[in-house]
């Protein structure tokens, strides 16, 4: 039987709480530091109090300590991974490899997507460091996906499924650094790839101007899930840890409604990796929730419109066309209803995006407080705030509770309560009952409210004949929750997961820094002459290795059927301040790679 995990981001705990009750197997979180996300920390306190509510429900935490780590940073980095140990993580996501040279405790060790893990052998190099889960690059095909995982089947593989895309691989991204000195390796990303630019050939023609042309739409896999599972992955990871509650909770119960769909087709190859129903009071809606477009990237191979050149913001649900307009208002041709607060959006003729809220709606008649100036009939509409939406997901939107058969039994010497394997055992006289007792014991054993627990069923002998008082059942049913409750502190205690000697360089980067060395312990690990971060040494030098191709994307890729160009090579990306960087079109690896320029 193949367990399969959804994994749920969580800025902070009480996401963490919401992506557990709608729906979650498993969580990721950051710490108070070392974490992708440098925005995002949260103390150890908190991260305890997720572990024990999440594990109530056999649900996993993962902690990420996924940057690179400077040396003045290693004791405190050993030290908190003992901590999380302690407080009951499942397992840490780990970017540096001089984490390996640690004296660590035995908890689990997911390689994170930040050390670029493509290829096979780059896979099956993680494993024999001691990875038991490797999160695969997000550029990975279904195809590519399954050759991995018939290489290396004991190898857990998580991929990502839904929320925003990095443009280069990630781990090998140093544009940011470069351009802000803010290093996407430490979780500082300034988000390089949402900027405008201008497009050149070698003899300074603009071909584009200023265009987002690196930003990239938002993944979407919700209806190739089970593609996904037949290529052999078994977690699927929704991106979103500086996401808000409301996106949690409805990406969260959407995927995890299409998982139990998927089981249901399946029951005898698939079931869920944690335990709980949920039941909600909303019915989820991908297309309502922060999106830039969606796409399934290269889950098929290379596939157009993957990119969203006019704006790297949230664009929604189309809602309708822009029919007449007033000084004070305009209709929308369309089904979608309308409320007040709704905010809207559409792209202009000068292929950019304006946004505005609506103060009144009467109907497909809407009322902002000043009509767009560039706002035409004919447009398109898109609603990136649903009040409604947004009001149903304020409020509790779902209960989870995990469904019990009880059976009440008699012994020897009183009564024993079981269910899920448990049993409570108590001393008591057997007295003999005038009336019957069966409605009222059922009632009394049914009572799980306020637990994480549901009685579905209570079974007894038929031939019950006995008086048992209630405060008995009550006392019973206290004790086997406390044995049901009693999860272990963590779920994968029997993890020995560093490997004893450090293997050799898993691959042959064309620059050093690459590897991504910043520390004492890396540099041992890789038995490397000297530390050689690009963030300790800067200068020029590739700084984006992108899947993403714009000769392809702009139609000029005559591999893929595009027309020639007329441009000189090499081209080159203009930000608005006048700086430029190299494209280089690898085409023997399908790749575009991005070059500083000083």
């Amino acid at each position: 039987m193949k367990h399969l995990e959804l994994l749920a981001p969580a800025k902070n705990l009480a996401c963490g709480i919401a992506a557990v009750d709608h729906g979650a197997d498993a969580v990721y979180i950051g710490a108070s530091r070392f974490g992708a996300r440098a925005a995002v920390g949260n103390s150890i306190d908190d991260i305890q109090a997720l572990c024990q509510y999440a594990h109530q429900y056999s649900v996993r935490v993962y902690v990420t300590v996924n940057t690179i780590l400077y040396n003045h940073e290693l004791k405190e980095t050993e030290k908190l991974i003992k901590q999380l140990y302690d407080i009951g993580v499942d397992a840490i996501l780990v970017q540096d490899m001089g984490i390996l040279k640690m004296q660590l405790p035995p908890i689990a060790l997911h390689a994170s997507t930040q050390t670029d893990n493509r290829t096979i052998d780059k896979v099956r190099w993680l494993r024999n460091c001691g990875f038991r889960r490797v999160v695969l690059a997000r550029e990975l095909s279904a195809k590519e996906i399954a050759a991995i995982h018939a290489e290396i089947p004991e190898v857990e593989l998580e991929v990502f499924v839904h929320g925003a895309l990095c443009v280069s691989y990630s781990g090998l991204c140093y544009a940011s650094h470069y351009c802000f000195s803010r290093s996407a390796n430490r979780g500082q990303c300034a988000q390089f790839c949402r900027m405008k630019f201008d497009l050149l050939d070698a003899d300074g023609h603009e071909l584009e101007h200023q265009r987002h042309l690196l930003s990239l739409k938002d993944l979407n896999q919700f209806s190739h899930l089970e593609e996904l599972i037949e290529a052999g992955a078994t977690s699927f990871k929704i991106e979103g840890r500086l996401k808000d509650v409301s996106y949690v909770k409805n990406v969260v119960a959407a995927y995890s409604q299409q998982l139990n769909a998927i089981i249901a087709r399946h029951p005898d190859q698939y079931c869920r990796a944690s335990q709980g129903v949920c039941t909600y009071t909303f019915t989820p809606n991908l297309k309502k929730t922060f999106n830039r477009g969606f796409t399934t990237y290269f889950l098929h191979g290379r596939q157009p419109d993957i990119f969203s050149p006019d704006t790297p913001k949230a664009i929604g649900e189309f809602v309708g066309t822009v029919k007449e307009i007033r000084h004070d208002s305009f209709n929308v041709a369309g089904t979608a209803a309308f409320a007040n607060g709704d905010g809207l959006c559409f792209i202009n003729l000068n292929r950019e995006l304006e946004g505005f809220r609506i103060n009144r709606a009467v109907g497909n008649r809407l009322y902002p407080l000043h009509v767009p100036e560039n706002l035409q009939s004919g447009m398109a509409l898109y609603r990136n705030n649903d009040q409604e939406f947004e009001r149903l997901l304020s409020h509790t939107s779902s209960v989870r509770k995990i469904p019990l058969t009880i059976c009440f039994s008699v012994t020897p010497n009183g009564y024993r309560l079981s269910a899920n394997g448990v049993s409570v055992d108590v001393t008591c006289e057997h007295q003999h009952a005038e009336k019957p007792q069966r409605e009222n014991i059922i009632r009394q054993l049914s009572k799980w409210g306020g637990t994480p627990y549901e009685c579905q069923h209570v079974e007894m002998p038929d031939a019950f004949s006995y008086f048992v008082p209630n405060s008995v059942l009550s006392d019973m049913r206290r004790q086997l929750l406390e044995k049901l409750s009693s999860a272990p502190q963590s779920l994968d205690r029997d993890a020995i997961s560093v490997a004893a000697v450090s293997p050799s360089n898993p691959q042959s980067y064309p620059y050093t820094y690459l590897y991504n060395i910043a520390n004492d312990l890396s540099c041992q690990f890789y038995q490397a002459q000297a530390i050689s971060a690009y963030e300790l040494k800067g200068g020029e030098g590739l700084l984006m290795q992108c899947r993403h191709c714009l000769r392809y994307s702009l139609g000029y890729c005559v591999k893929h059927g595009g027309q020639r160009s007329t441009w000189r090579e090499p081209l080159y990306l203009r930000l608005g301040d006048g700086r430029q960087f190299r494209l280089e079109f690898d085409c023997k690896h399908c790749q575009m790679n991005v070059y500083a320029q000083d």
